[in-house]
């Protein structure tokens, strides 16, 4: 099993132990839920007596919401109200404000996050979506009873615990390297330039389906952002146009720890959205019409899982230290984005996800200056607040603990888990999102990460 897969499983497993745990303690009665039934009762300053929080993991606002039409007369920024597509998923009169592109030879030789008009040309047809880490198969089988599904997932109402065994991408040899591509998906192999919907006759809304990737740098070079862009509609000047061409080169080589393939990271799965018209995420979209959604929302971090939930805890971003608070180098997982001698964009660091860290206050680091200056070439100026001898984890490491509470060595000493630092503050390095309006600007908005309106798989990258 790769590196990729090890981690897979692992933080899959987290998160399900995570999961059952909040729920079992939410459905406890005695002192908890009369503490709870207490609070029910409180005057609060404003009409607002709860407040639910959707980590959206993997999927964006548009991924969801495309096809969305406010039940009020309130208005919502997607890509149907944009017409970019129509009511049915196919393409509106606007559909190519949604291009996306790739670069053109002679390749760059350095790290960038923008391409010129004359460095990149569009897509005739988008990358095929892949399988990426979709399962071939359920951890329950069809048949499991209800009851013992019930008591695994308590969450889940007894009419939907049949979804545990569901969705498969059955009939498929493997989902994690190339080529995979998901066949179940209707015109997988010629889709227009441009955002398509997740449909097809194999392809049932229960069904498992390809992730994609979300990394700091891989981020920003997707956003494509150059000032000179910049419009009263779009003052970050971010295009967001290089999506799938990211997502297809940056680990374009043979992968050692999968045999020599070259590893799968998504295809063309950033251009996918669902349909709500159509019954897609009922849930979610119930929950839309019934109360207030936000279509303007900036994630916390220019990053990955890890680094966006040690933000959303925290407020801040953590760097590798001694464990005392005092920062060191970490000994490995540096960050190198240049691309290798020779390639198109074919990172020289982050083949097996490896480029988790980055000492963001160094403008000599690889894929650092572009970034800074294009965060001071914005009108205020955002302070990037990163550190010199910083190394700020931009991507995912495991917890510095292990289940049982003790500090993981092991994983310390490998670079792979971060050390748990018991006093001091690290900055928030901008590698923050630092755009003053949607970075979508226009475009559509590529899904970053979810894993529960549809079974997508729930890899961490």
């Amino acid at each position: 099993m790769s590196l990729k897969q090890t981690v897979s499983k692992t933080l899959h497993d987290l998160r399900v132990g995570f999961i059952a745990l909040t729920v079992f303690q939410f459905s406890l009665g005695g002192p908890l839920a009369t503490s709870l039934q207490a609070r029910e009762k409180e005057n609060t300053r404003t009409p607002i007596k709860h407040v639910i929080v959707i980590i959206g993991e993997n999927r964006t606002f548009d991924h969801v919401f495309a096809t969305y039409v406010p039940k009020s007369e309130d208005l919502v920024s997607n890509l149907l109200s944009k017409g970019i597509i129509k009511a049915d998923g196919t393409p509106g009169p606007h559909f190519s404000k949604a291009a996306q592109f790739q670069a053109v030879a002679p390749f760059k030789k350095e790290f960038f996050i923008s391409l010129d008009k004359s460095e990149k040309t569009p897509y005739q047809i988008l990358p095929q979506p892949t399988l990426n880490f979709s399962p071939i198969a359920t951890i329950f089988p069809p048949g499991t009873p209800a009851n013992f599904l019930q008591a695994i997932e308590p969450s889940l109402d007894p009419g939907d615990v049949n979804l545990l065994t569901t969705g498969a991408a059955t009939g498929f040899p493997q989902t994690f390297v190339l080529p995979d591509p998901d066949t179940r998906i209707q015109n997988f192999n010629v889709l227009p330039n441009g955002p398509f919907p997740l449909k097809g006759n194999a392809l049932p809304y229960d069904s498992y389906t390809g992730d994609t990737t979300h990394r700091l740098f891989e981020m920003w070079q997707q956003s494509d952002c150059n000032i000179k862009n910049s419009t009263r509609h779009n003052p970050s000047g971010c295009l967001n146009d290089l999506y799938p061409f990211v997502i297809t080169t940056y680990t374009n080589i043979p992968d050692p720890a999968n045999k020599g393939a070259i590893d799968d990271n998504g295809g063309g799965n950033s251009m996918a959205f669902y349909d709500v018209q159509a019954g897609d995420a009922p849930v979610l979209k119930h929950l839309a019409d019934e109360f207030s959604m936000s279509d303007n929302f900036h994630q916390s971090f220019m990053g990955g899982t890890g680094a966006n939930h040690v933000m959303l805890g925290t407020g801040d971003a953590i760097f590798w230290s001694d464990g005392n608070g005092n920062p060191t180098t970490p000994p490995s997982h540096i960050a190198n984005p240049d691309p290798q001698l020779g390639t198109n964009n074919v990172y020289t660091v982050d083949l097996n996800f490896d480029g988790n860290f980055t000492e963001c206050g160094n403008p000599t680091r690889p894929g650092i200056k572009p970034i800074r200056d294009y965060l001071e070439s914005l009108p205020y100026a955002p302070d990037s607040k990163c550190k010199l001898g910083h190394f700020y984890m931009i991507n995912n490491d495991s917890p510095g603990f292990l289940p049982d509470g003790t500090v993981d060595t092991a994983g310390i000493a490998s670079g792979s888990s971060i050390p748990p630092s018991i006093r001091g503050r690290s900055a928030r390095p901008s590698m923050k999102r630092a755009f003053p309006g949607p970075i979508t600007a226009g475009r559509t908005t590529p899904l970053w990460r979810f894993s529960t309106i549809r079974k997508a798989k729930t890899h961490s990258c």
